[in-house]
C-alpha cells in the first residue's frame, strides 16, 4: 500500500514538473516575442547581445557543468566565431544566416583539436592553458600575416541585416528574433544532449573518470568530442555577437571576455540549460547596472553583485528558482492530501 502511494507521489511529481517546465518555457518565449516591441532599439540590440552570450553559456556549461573540464578560454572561441562571420560577410560578401553552421564547424574543428592535448591536463592545468589561449588570441588576430583576413588592430566593418519580405521590423527587430529562433534550436538541442544517454556519459566522467572507464565509457573521445560541441555552441554565440555589433576587432575579445563567460555559468548555475540565459543576463545587464549606481567605482559596484551572488545563491539562479518550484509543489500536495482527508 504504502509502495502504491510512494509510486503515485512520484509519478505526480513527475508530471507536476513537466508541466512547470512547459508552462515556464511556454511564458517565456511569449515574453521573448513582446520584447522587443515594448523596448527601444538599443534594448532590443542588447537583449540580442544576451542570447548569443546565452548560447555561448550553455557551451561553456555543457564543457564545465556536466563534463567537469574547467575552460578560462571560450573568449577564443567566441572570437573565431566573430570572425568567420565578419569575414563571410565582409570579403566574399555572403548572407548573413550562412556565416552561422560555418562558424560552428570551425569552431568544433578548433575545439577538437585543443581537446586532443588538453587530455593531458585536468583541474587547474586545463584552466591555466585555456587561459593562455585566450591571453593569446587578441595577438594572434593582430598578427601582421594575417591582416588581410582579420583587418589587423582596425578590425572588421560589417552592415547589419534588413528584415526580409517586407516585414515591418526595424534591423535591430529582425535580428533579435532572427537569433531568438537560432537560440531555441540550440537550446532544444542542448537539453536533448546532456538529458540523454550522452549526458549520462557526460555527468559519469565528471565525477568519477576511472569508474566510467570502467563502465566501457570511452572517456578520451568524449571529452574531445565535449570540448568541439562546447566549442561550436560558443562560436555560434560569436557569429550572432558579430552581426548584432556589425563590428569585429582583436581588443573586444580580451582575456575578461573568458572571464564573464565563467562568471556567468557561476551565476546562472552549474550544470543548468536555464542557467545560461540567467548567467547571460547578469554579464549582459549587471555591468549598466552598476555603472549606473556609481560612475567613479563600477567595477567595485559589480563586485558586490557578484559576492551577494554567490553567497545568497551558491547553486546559482536557477538553484534558486528549482527550489522555489519545489517549494510550490510541496505546498500544493499538502493542500491537495489535506483536502482529500477532510472529504
Amino acid at each position: 500500500m504504502l509502495s502504491d502511494v510512494g509510486g503515485a507521489d512520484r509519478t505526480a511529481s513527475r508530471s507536476f514538473e513537466r508541466m512547470r517546465r512547459a508552462i515556464a518555457i511556454a511564458v517565456l518565449l511569449l515574453v521573448a516575442v513582446a520584447l522587443p516591441f515594448l523596448v527601444s532599439n538599443y534594448r532590443t540590440f542588447q537583449l540580442t547581445l544576451m542570447i548569443a552570450y546565452a548560447i555561448a553559456l550553455l557551451g561553456l556549461n555543457i564543457l564545465t557543468g556536466y563534463n567537469g573540464q574547467i575552460s578560462l578560454g571560450h573568449g577564443a572561441f567566441f572570437a573565431l566565431g566573430s570572425y568567420v562571420a565578419a569575414i563571410m560577410m565582409d570579403r566574399w560578401d555572403l548572407p548573413y544566416w550562412s556565416t552561422l553552421p560555418a562558424a560552428g564547424l570551425t569552431c568544433f574543428v578548433a575545439g577538437f583539436l585543443f581537446g586532443l592535448p588538453a587530455l593531458r591536463l585536468e583541474g587547474l592545468y586545463l584552466a591555466l592553458a585555456t587561459f593562455a589561449l585566450a591571453v593569446a588570441t587578441p595577438q594572434i588576430l593582430k598578427y601582421k600575416g594575417i591582416e588581410e583576413w582579420t583587418g589587423g588592430v582596425q578590425g572588421i566593418n560589417i552592415l547589419k541585416p534588413q528584415a526580409p519580405w517586407h516585414l515591418p521590423l526595424s534591423p535591430d527587430q529582425w535580428l533579435y528574433f532572427f537569433a531568438l529562433a537560432v537560440a531555441v534550436v540550440m537550446f532544444i538541442v542542448g537539453s536533448r544532449l546532456v538529458r540523454g544517454r550522452v549526458g549520462r556519459a557526460l555527468i559519469a566522467i565528471r565525477d568519477n573518470p576511472t569508474a566510467a572507464a570502467t563502465m566501457g565509457v570511452n572517456t578520451a573521445l568524449y571529452k574531445t568530442l565535449t570540448f568541439g560541441v562546447s566549442a561550436l555552441f560558443t562560436g555560434v554565440g560569436g557569429a550572432l555577437s558579430a552581426i548584432a555589433v556589425q563590428f569585429v576587432a582583436p581588443d573586444s575579445f580580451g582575456f575578461l571576455l573568458s572571464i564573464s563567460f565563467l562568471v556567468g555559468i557561476v551565476i546562472g548555475g552549474f550544470a543548468s540549460i536555464s542557467g545560461a540565459i540567467y548567467g547571460a543576463f547578469f554579464i549582459e545587464f549587471i555591468p549598466n547596472i552598476a555603472d549606473s549606481i556609481s560612475k567613479s567605482a563600477p567595477w567595485a559596484v559589480y563586485g558586490a553583485f557578484l559576492v551577494a551572488s554567490v553567497y545568497f545563491m551558491p547553486n546559482g539562479i536557477a538553484g534558486v528558482v528549482r527550489v522555489a518550484g519545489n517549494r510550490i509543489f510541496r505546498v500544493r500536495s499538502s493542500s491537495n492530501i489535506a483536502s482529500k482527508e477532510s472529504n
